[in-house]
């Protein structure tokens, strides 16, 4: 496809975007916004995010999206309250960390587990109803999702790796399914990802740093 077609493509698309993916799209930018900052605002506005696209994805037979941003509303709930939780000198429990070796075989081994399931489902649902999936694509793409949101709600720094992945596997796929708002949307999100990466790492040095000081 040829940058032209690309760009007609886009424009004819845009035409038919409607005004609560608009909603959808902006919840989700500030959501991010908000989890970069270590603001437990990610919850709440990220629940009209994902409550809206599982509307969109199920409504565009989209099923591993509709899945994922199901799953999204589950674990936005249980970060909000993980994210909430304070010890009985009202200091915040929950602080930004890096994984450790166990905590990397976890996560790569919940991502593994996550794409071999759901490439497998998809693989049966596109025969059986949806002929739009594209199943090693929404696998990947949802796989690195649920990976990235499970880790999100523990801060841990990796989350932000995942939610790169994401990103970059979602740009294209929304892209050819015809939602190129969310496709841009997702663009946007890789940047700031990327930002919220260099953002926590910096958070976690200022915070031994801190410790180090206080030692002295």
């Amino acid at each position: 496809m040829s940058l032209t077609e690309i760009y007609q493509q886009f424009i004819n698309d845009l035409s038919f975007t409607t005004w609560y993916e608009y909603v959808a799209v902006f919840a989700g930018i500030a959501s991010v916004w908000y989890s970069r900052a270590e603001n437990i605002l990610v919850y709440p506005i990220g629940l009209i995010n994902t409550i809206i696209y599982i509307y969109i994805s199920a409504n565009g037979h989209l099923l591993g999206e509709a899945t994922v941003n199901l799953y999204y509303t589950i674990m936005s709930i249980s970060g909000w309250y993980m994210w909430s939780r304070r010890d009985l000198q009202k200091e915040i429990v929950l602080h930004i960390s890096y994984s450790d070796k166990k905590g990397w075989i976890q996560q790569i081994a919940f991502f593994g587990f996550f794409y071999i399931s759901i490439f497998a489902a998809l693989t049966y649902f596109k025969t059986a109803f949806f002929d739009g999936v594209i199943p090693w694509a929404d696998a990947l793409a949802s796989a690195t999702a649920f990976t990235g949101m499970w880790l999100m709600t523990k801060k841990k720094v990796e989350s932000w790796y995942w939610w790169i992945a994401t990103n970059i596997a979602s740009i294209p796929l929304y892209f050819v399914k015809h939602y190129v708002f969310t496709s841009v949307y997702y663009l946007i999100l890789l940047v700031m990802a990327v930002f919220g990466l260099i953002e926590w790492m910096k958070k976690v040095k200022q915070t031994k740093h801190e410790l180090l000081q206080g030692d002295q």
